[in-house]
């Protein structure tokens, strides 16, 4: 798949031009400059192609975390097909602009100058001074008005290879009727598509566990606490499976968050609606504090999978067993979940984690044989009646799993009402007892038979 990259300086309209082409609002967008810092990647349709369309931060150098931004914007400009290099069509040309065009136009591949904010045929008789740069083509268009974007996309698509054939690696012709077939035979369930959303508050390591998970610089690090501002998010190949990792922006405590990180929380909570499981990252070298249990409760409310991982265990200031117990104390409710020690900086047992992820998703997706859950469900009651409401019994009928990602399971009872949450909890205690539900959340719905199913249940 080509990939096309829009490279520029800060507050050109980058992340604008990658929303417009994407159509809809993915990147955040701000008059604040340095909004985009780590690179993202979406598909987008050009003509009759898929391409990946590229949004990168931009090139300025007035710190250190600039300077980070800087190179990885240039160094995926070197592994693009197509460069859109942008500037702001309402300020002079400037050196710095002619200096990297003219490094970018030494790559060799096809690159155009797009002058933004030109919102009307006045603003156009300044294009004429852009053309001292010595680049062909220029556009001039205007992201906000929609103005003459398509040129620019005609464009594009003249320097896309036209479609071929779907083929193989190998350069086989894909035998899409056996592809499909062989998609039937595991009966839909299965997607092999995982998404992983890796959260903690600021500085616990995020960043850097997801370019140790990826084995590149995929995600930009740096001591500067909220370097990472939108989600950024990379698929891998792991086996039969698609592994698709999202890193987050670190949250703070809610009085502290201004600004940009008022957005980044937005999309970190929309995201959590898509997830699958996440990675609850907290740094071993400081112990845990309530913002980390704050962020545990996202886990929790969204019903995601779960896996806490200790970074920074190369510096850790306890045992094993005292952050252990201290994270089951804390976290109560995520008690489901494995814990794994890992740095993400040195990326020591970093590769267990991929192993752990599928074995997660796998519970988290599973469905349990309805038979085998009212043999675990029934043998629970004989063990322990469910006590009386008001001097009347009550009884679990039977159970079936209506759904998954988390497999959620409706209790048909007599009186719904008399089950109370401790006995809730007993029962889910029995299920993790007999079948392998490490690192999902079980939800119960007790109802009456012919009612529909709800979201309220839970572990009790």
């Amino acid at each position: 798949m080509e990939k096309i990259a829009i490279i520029g300086k800060p507050n050109v309209g980058k992340s604008s031009l990658f929303n417009r082409l994407l159509r809809e609002r993915d990147a955040i967008v701000s008059d604040e400059a340095g909004t985009t810092r780590d690179v993202k990647r979406r598909v987008v349709s050009i003509g009759e192609r898929e391409v990946e369309l590229i949004d990168t931060g931009g090139l300025e150098e007035r710190d250190e975390l600039f300077a980070k931004v800087r190179r990885k914007s240039l160094e995926t400009a070197k592994e693009a097909d197509i460069i859109l290099y942008m500037v702001d069509g309402k300020r002079l040309p400037d050196e710095e602009d002619r200096k990297l065009l003219h490094q970018l136009q030494r790559l060799g591949k096809p690159l155009a100058l797009v002058v933004n904010k030109i919102d009307n045929d006045r603003d156009e008789e300044r294009v004429w001074e852009f053309y001292s740069f010595g680049i062909d083509p220029i556009f001039p268009i205007s992201v906000s008005h929609n103005r003459k974007i398509g040129k620019l996309l005609d464009w594009i698509a003249s320097k896309l290879p036209p479609k071929t054939t779907l083929q193989l690696e190998e350069d086989e012709e894909l035998d899409l009727e056996s592809f499909l077939a062989s998609q039937e035979e595991g009966g839909g369930e299965e997607d092999h598509q995982i998404h992983v959303a890796i959260l903690g508050r600021v500085n616990v390591g995020k960043s850097s566990l997801l370019n140790a998970l990826l084995k590149e610089e995929r995600s930009i690090v740096s001591e500067q606490a909220g370097t990472t501002i939108d989600t950024v998010d990379e698929t891998i190949p792991y086996g039969e499976w698609l592994l698709t990792f999202v890193d987050t922006a670190g949250i703070r405590r809610r009085g502290k968050i201004v600004g940009l990180e008022k957005y980044a929380l937005n999309r970190t909570q929309k995201m959590l609606e898509r997830a699958d499981l996440a990675l609850l990252v907290l740094d071993a070298s400081q112990g845990i504090t309530e913002q980390d249990e704050r962020i545990g409760g996202l886990i929790d409310r969204y019903k995601l999978g779960a896996i806490i991982v200790l970074n920074k265990w190369d510096i850790a200031q306890k045992s094993y067993e005292e952050m252990v117990k201290e994270v089951r104390d804390r976290f109560k409710y995520l008690s489901f979940a494995p814990i794994i020690t890992v740095s993400a900086k040195t990326r020591k047992r970093v590769d267990r984690l991929y192993d752990l992820i599928v074995r997660v998703y796998r519970n988290y997706s599973q469905w349990i044989p309805t038979s085998q859950l009212n043999k675990v469900i029934q043998e629970a009651q004989l063990r322990h009646p469910i006590p009386a409401l008001h001097g009347k019994p009550v009884k679990i009928l039977y159970a079936s799993q209506y759904a998954t990602k988390p497999p959620k399971i409706s209790l048909v009872m007599n009186r719904p009402e008399g089950l109370h949450f401790t006995y809730k909890r007993y029962l889910t205690n029995q299920l993790r007892e007999h079948f392998d539900l490490e690192g999902t959340p079980v939800i119960l719905n007790p109802k009456k038979r012919g009612e529909r199913e709800t979201e309220e249940g839970g572990e009790g």
